[in-house]
């Protein structure tokens, strides 16, 4: 177990350093796809549907090239804080936060990841159908939106459980 004095804020230790990177990563890895039901709904609107396909492309990629690796990042920091800190695997928040970002990467690749791509292939085809008039989406598309919105929102609302969780340390 490390010493009391490496929790100190003013006290720079490689605990410390790696509890950066945890809280940093996290930052990184999820803040961004809080925005994502803002960005669908403007990209949604009339004058913006043309953009929906590349909308799609970009979640992949950032979640390809951000979101799985930096959370991946979380996962070891976390693991290590436990390892070298005064909280055991077996603490509530600690295995809660473990299952969390474990489900979060398990979402990423097996639902995110093909849910966003299918989702593009299917909006480039209804906007190809529009040809230069008014584009209007497929039941099949609308369908793996509001799929892709729900498990966001669920995956958002993992994440915010999680912090609860590391602040406020139920054991």
């Amino acid at each position: 177990m490390l010493a009391t004095s490496y929790y100190l804020p003013n006290h720079l230790s490689f605990y410390n350093l790696v509890l950066f990177v945890h809280i940093a990563a996290a930052v990184i890895a999820f803040g961004g796809t809080f925005a994502y039901g803002l960005i669908q709904a403007i990209i949604m609107r009339p004058d913006g549907r043309h953009h929906v396909a590349f909308w799609h492309r970009v979640q992949h990629e950032v979640a390809q090239k951000v979101i799985m690796p930096v959370a991946t990042m979380v996962l070891i920091a976390g693991i290590y804080l436990v390892a070298a800190g005064n909280y055991g695997f077996s603490d509530v928040f600690v295995s809660a936060g473990i299952l969390i970002i474990v489900t979060l990467l398990g979402a990423g690749g097996a639902f995110f990841s093909p849910t966003e791509v299918r989702a593009a292939e299917v909006a480039e085809r209804d906007i190809a159908a529009a040809g230069t008039g008014e584009v209007v989406f497929s039941e099949e598309y609308k369908g793996i939106a509001r799929r892709l919105e729900m498990v966001g929102i669920t995956a958002n609302l993992l994440v915010l459980l999680a912090i609860f969780l590391m602040v406020i340390k139920p054991i």
